[in-house]
């Protein structure tokens, strides 16, 4: 869970693995303790959007929880859960929920499996950065 946490606490890798996320333009110091942003760019040139990422709620090793903007379509909460899953394996639980703007209006079957696919992409890039990470994981 160490391992994959590090990956996490890193906001710079966040264009590696949140698929849909171009590019990572700035980290507020301190990522990821609550309140902390990360500034990212979003969606292809030339109709990127640029906003940023909050710190909701964060567990060192266990739970981190954002909300992701994305104005002027609306913005998410993402809770992602890790819980042990046998000897050296995680098991990464991501939820994402839109809150305000028009995604929320979206919301349907249609849109719950197109994020459904979009999750299940990042997560199994999230996996290989942490199986392959050169960053080894902080020391408690």
């Amino acid at each position: 869970m160490e391992q994959v946490f590090a990956v996490l606490s890193d906001a710079w890798t966040y264009s590696d693995w949140v698929v849909g996320t171009a590019h990572i333009r700035d980290v507020d110091p301190g990522w990821p303790a609550v309140g902390t942003r990360l500034h990212h760019k979003a969606g292809p040139w030339p109709l990127s959007l640029k906003d940023s990422s909050t710190v909701l709620e964060m567990t060192p090793d266990r739970h981190l929880k954002l909300k992701a903007g994305l104005w002027p379509l609306g913005e998410a909460t993402v809770d992602i859960r890790l819980e042990p899953a046998g000897p050296g394996a995680t098991r990464v639980t991501m939820s994402e929920e839109f809150d305000a703007g028009p995604l929320q209006a979206m919301r349907n079957k249609v849109n719950d499996l197109l994020l459904h696919g979009r999750n299940t992409e990042a997560l199994s890039r999230l996996a290989d950065l942490a199986e392959n990470s050169r960053v080894p994981a902080p020391r408690r």
